[in-house]
């Protein structure tokens, strides 16, 4: 253990404060915390919650829905990261439709949906793009591409996501935000800086080894002893105050701010993104007439209060019996970043 590290374990092991409440963001934050054991070093008076970094465990079930519809109705090629394919819809996950005969096919990235696209033209290719502005600007750059060489068989099914809004809604969840150092390397720290300035938000960016997150954590425990807004770039050789241009450009050129319904929050305002208007042969919704689709998520599952910081994965009385990673009821168990996943796997609560 080096120094720096030593340091950071003896500021959070030694704290003797009042109770602190500090939410880490990122579902990748959630698992390396419990995998790095760093959760068995955190004083009784310090509580780890988890948050909506998750963009599976986020995304509506009426998305899911929207998914089987143009799978099964629509005989689409559906593609998509591997973690959506189990999350439950309101009838059936996508899993489900595939059963059913749909073709559903798990891709590493939105490119790959475009080859597909570009290799069979009589086949009707639909990438899910979810996730937040780090995986963002490859849904875009796919868009773009494919407007570019004129595939008129693909398009996206959008339900990207934006932070900014999220955390405007979490305000008062937390005493202090972990905030995740892939968005925020894409983003810049203008945001986190301006809700530290205007509303009083603390918070620290962190990385993702043991002592990124040890000394993240450290940074958060001491700034929050001294009873300031605060907010510190604890992942500075990777994000940088302006963030990734190129990145930014690409989203700005091809998609643009609409209201967005998070799982457990609700619908936030300007906190979604969707293809502008002269991408709108591209947009699923657009090129299929899709009818309103509503979802209707299990009422036994607690997902929305896990991803809110109201419960933690073990309140919830289908965690670890009904609900398991072979037989999930709600995305936070399915998905590799999600709370629910991590705790099933780390904490020995089941």
């Amino acid at each position: 253990m080096n120094e720096q590290m030593k340091k950071a374990r003896d500021i959070i092991t030694g704290y003797k404060g009042r109770p602190l409440r500090i939410m880490e963001v990122c579902g990748t934050h959630t698992h390396e915390i419990f995998r790095l054991g760093i959760r068995k070093l955190v004083p009784e008076g310090v509580e780890i919650i988890s948050g909506p970094g998750c963009p599976v465990c986020v995304t509506a079930v009426g998305f899911i829905d929207e998914a089987v519809w143009l799978a099964l109705e629509k005989g689409c090629t559906v593609c998509t990261f591997g973690d959506l394919i189990k999350v439950p819809g309101t009838e059936m996950s996508l899993a489900g439709a595939r059963a059913k005969g749909a073709d559903i096919r798990p891709v590493y990235s939105p490119l790959d949906a475009v080859e597909l696209a570009r290799s069979e033209p009589d086949r009707q290719v639909v990438f899910l793009a979810v996730g937040f502005e780090t995986t963002t600007p490859s849904a875009c750059l796919a868009a773009k591409t494919a407007k570019e060489e004129g595939l008129d068989n693909f398009s996206l099914l959008t339900a990207n996501k934006t932070m900014p809004n999220a955390y405007n809604a979490l305000v008062g969840s937390a005493d202090a935000f972990i905030y995740p150092g892939h968005v925020n390397a894409i983003t810049g720290n203008a945001v986190c800086q301006r809700l530290c300035d205007e509303r009083g938000v603390s918070g620290v960016v962190a990385g993702f080894t043991a002592s990124e997150l040890m000394t993240a954590l450290a940074v958060c425990i001491r700034g929050l002893e001294k009873g300031e807004p605060f907010f510190k770039n604890c992942y500075p050789r990777v994000v940088k105050d302006e963030g990734n241009p190129a990145a930014i450009r690409i989203m700005e050129e091809v998609m643009e701010p609409c209201d967005s319904e998070w799982r457990g929050l609700g619908l936030i305002p300007l906190s979604g993104m969707k293809l502008r208007a002269e991408y709108a042969g591209f947009d699923s919704r657009v090129k299929y007439s899709m009818p309103k689709i509503t979802g209707k998520p299990n009422p036994a599952c607690r997902c929305g209060d896990v991803l809110q910081g109201k419960c933690k994965p073990s309140d919830c009385k289908v965690f670890g019996k009904v609900c398991t990673p072979l037989h999930p009821v709600g995305a936070c168990m399915v998905s590799d970043e999600g709370a629910c996943s991590a705790y099933y796997q780390y904490s020995g609560l089941v």
